[in-house]
């Protein structure tokens, strides 16, 4: 592999032009696409398997033309003080607001507050049930328009009113937060090149290949059914990886310069080395995304493969436009060690060459006291893992947003009016069409529900046309997102299957709550076959990149430690409240549940990043004949720095999503960053010298039939020392 990526290198250096006219014109057309194609909105969401998926699609089957899928939105109103919902006033505003939303082009029905049982029991606040004819992906602008508009009038009327559901749901937008996380990434990377030219190389690659994924997500949305949210996790992870890869091409490229290489060679040799482990390092980055799709929900296999494409853009990028802009630059990109005039190049550049750097000195430090070190890190990162023992999960809802929004203003008013279980209403299906008297068991099944705890109100069921099927709406007496909810849903489902039992009808649960529980589960379920999947995966591809057994093992559980360390801080601030006001956490609630398993798969993805641009480095010296302690250090000479700033640039682009408008988005960009800064400063800086150090040849212990049978792939570029400087590379790329 190193061979190919050689000629590769050289060949983008050579013929630049084409190179770079090929990635323009990527953009381009992506752009153009995506200028064409309708705006994202959100996906719709289905989790096949569940029983709450199986009553929502029985909804659609037995209740026709009732827009089970169809956007829903809750208009509610408080009266002045003094004042109540059923004086003659406000009655008459109530009233003009429900007429004047009945009217809408998409609306399917409204329920008036007063037929409906709509108004509190004080008369203090009322409510009126919007239901659209089509999903919230669907829903026109001037819809929601006309909603806000109807709200609005009846404000100007004296009333408070507020809007709660998913009508007015909102493409999630990041903030000024992320363009001051790439303003850090780019003085990382001028104090890392010492060379603004150099610097911008990354961050103008990076934001090429975001360019093209995300613009090919946008043009692809309305078709493939993807989410807003799916191109702020993609540009996400492809700003991050992106802005390493080309870091790490970049960088060698200039050691390259210092031992004194043409820069053609030198960009050659830069691809086939780094470019060797950004290729592995980015194949398990694509492991672990798309491997989200063994969970079987469609959103998160959608968000997972848009992540992994944009990796692999990412790839490529750095393997071609890199070497490509290199040719560009010429004399501009400055051998490692010198920087420009500008930063301070030429006053004692040969002098500091000579001392030992920072990486030299903590590794030399480290290998002297392993054990200290990697008991101090394994003990550190265990105390922060222990939050994660109290980890609960959900989904988020009205309820955790920013009480500056009108969702959660009505969250909280009809918490006050009607009790907090009113925002999460449980919809029990009664399916009673293989029963003898469906009246009677949709009698029993109404009974039996009231008869359980933790339930304010059961309203009478509600037969379809055909009265084999019916729906029952059940008000538990907490919140959506708590245990006591949870253990209710669980209640009526065992209380059904009773009733199935004697009477052959089914009892299914859904609604938003139900779902959300049915996802959390399923979640949980399929978090150890991921891990099993995907850490297996990578551990074998790490065995062909490593040539070791234990290296790739010693890895994976380092990955263990920090993702369960970044857990335990997610807890700790958006669970506990730690630091809340610090992270802008204005509501405290359980962890949302795809966290822990798209945590887990972007983390294994970075984590074996460090993993390969680190070990490779410490390997090439060790089968350059170095002693193991002694190739650590060496290793850390060269690739510390490196890491190091990789590590922060990956921090603060992650860190500039908290600053996002979306609860899921600021949620993963804080456990992101947090896991980022224990993988690689504690993990792959601390705990892995000092093990490859109590380790020492045993860490590169391979059984002899297993390196027979292993593909050489050749990370460290060993074959690259029989290469000179051929003058025909391209023609045996082409031929290649």
């Amino acid at each position: 592999m190193a061979t190919f990526l050689y000629r590769l290198g050289r060949f983008a250096f050579r013929r630049r032009h084409f190179v770079a006219l090929f990635w323009v014109a990527l953009l381009a057309l992506a752009g153009a696409g995506a200028a064409g194609a309708p705006a994202a909105g959100n996906s719709s969401f289905s989790i096949p398997g569940t029983e709450a998926q199986k009553a929502f699609d029985l909804l659609e089957e037995r209740f026709p033309g009732s827009s089970a899928d169809g956007a829903t939105a809750r208009v509610v109103f408080k009266a002045p003080d003094g004042q109540k919902m059923t004086d003659a006033g406000n009655k008459a505003t109530v009233q003009d607001t429900v007429d004047a939303l009945a009217g809408g082009s998409e609306v399917a029905r409204v329920t008036d507050p007063y037929q409906g049982g709509g108004v509190s029991q004080d008369g203090g606040i009322a409510y009126a049930s919007v239901t659209y004819e089509v999903s919230g992906m669907e829903l026109e602008e001037t819809s929601r328009e006309a909603l806000e508009t109807a709200a609005q009038d009846a404000r100007d009327a004296g009333l408070t009113v507020e809007i709660g559901g998913d009508a007015l749901q909102a493409v999630p937008e990041t903030g000024t937060a992320e363009i001051i996380g790439i303003g850090i990434a780019a003085i990382v990377l001028v104090i890392t090149l010492g060379s603004l030219l150099a610097a911008g190389l990354p961050l103008l690659t990076a934001i090429v290949g975001v360019g093209i994924g995300v613009a090919s997500i946008t043009a692809l949305a309305s078709t493939l059914d993807l989410g807003s949210t799916t191109s702020i996790l993609a540009s996400m992870i492809g700003l991050a990886v992106g802005i390493d890869y080309a870091l790490f091409v970049v960088s060698r490229y200039r050691a390259e310069l210092a031992e004194g290489r043409e820069r053609e060679e030198a960009a050659g040799r830069a691809v086939g080395t780094a470019g060797s482990a950004v290729v592995f390092a980015g194949l398990t980055v694509v492991i672990a995304l798309v491997g989200l799709s063994v969970v079987n929900i469609p959103m998160l296999t959608k968000m997972g493969i848009a992540a992994a494409a944009t990796v692999a853009i990412a790839v490529l990028i750095a393997l071609t436009l890199i070497p490509a802009l290199l040719g560009y630059a010429g004399r501009r990109v400055r051998p490692a060690g010198e920087k420009s005039k500008l930063l301070g190049g030429g006053r004692g550049g040969e002098q500091k060459a000579q001392r030992p750097n920072m990486g030299t000195r903590w590794a030399g430090f480290v290998v002297r006291r392993p054990l200290a070190v990697l008991l101090l890190g394994v003990v550190g990162l265990g105390a922060a893992a222990i939050p994660a023992a109290s980890l609960e999960l959900g989904l988020p809802d009205d309820g955790s947003q920013p009480t500056s929004t009108t969702q959660r203003r009505g969250y909280d008013l009809l918490s006050e009016g009607f009790g907090p279980g009113f925002n999460g209403p449980l919809v029990v299906v009664v399916d009673a069409k293989d029963s003898d008297d469906p009246q009677v068991v949709f009698k029993q099944a109404d009974e039996e529900i009231k008869g359980l705890d933790n339930v304010v109100d059961v309203a009478p069921a509600q037969p379809n046309k055909a009265g084999d099927t019916a729906t029952i709406t059940v008000i538990p007496d907490a919140k959506p997102s708590s245990v006591t909810t949870e253990d209710l849903v669980h209640d009526i489902r065992d209380a059904g299957a009773g009733i199935k039992a004697d009477t052959d009808a089914e009892v299914l649960v859904t609604g938003a709550t139900a779902m959300n529980i049915d996802v959390s589960q399923k979640l949980n379920d399929a978090l150890v076959p991921y891990l099993v999947l995907v850490v297996g995966l990578a551990f074998l591809l790490l065995i062909v990149v490593f040539r070791s057994i234990l290296v790739p093992l010693k890895a994976a559980l380092g990955f263990l430690l920090s993702v369960l360390a970044a857990l335990g801080a997610v807890v700790a601030v958006y669970q506990w409240g730690w630091l809340s006001g610090l992270m802008g956490v204005e509501e405290t609630g359980p962890i949302m549940s795809m966290m822990p398993i798209f945590m887990v798969g972007v983390v294994f993805g970075l984590a074996m990043d460090y993993e390969v641009f680190l070990v490779t480095r410490i390997r090439e010296a060790y089968v350059h004949g170095e002693k193991p302690r002694q190739a650590v250090v060496t290793g850390f000479r060269y690739s510390a720095r490196v890491v190091t700033a990789a590590a922060v640039i990956m921090m603060a682009v992650f860190a500039g999503f908290i600053g996002s408008s979306d609860s899921m988005v600021r949620m993963i960009g804080f456990g992101l960053a947090v896991a980022v800064l224990f993988d690689a400063f504690v993990v792959r800086m601390a705990i892995v010298p000092a093990v490859l150090a109590l380790l020492g040849t045993k860490a590169w212990w391979l059984p002899k039939w297993l390196d027979r049978a292993l593909p050489n792939v050749d990370v460290e570029g060993e074959s690259l020392s029989a290469h000179g400087d051929p003058k025909d590379e391209d023609k045996e790329l082409v031929r290649v």
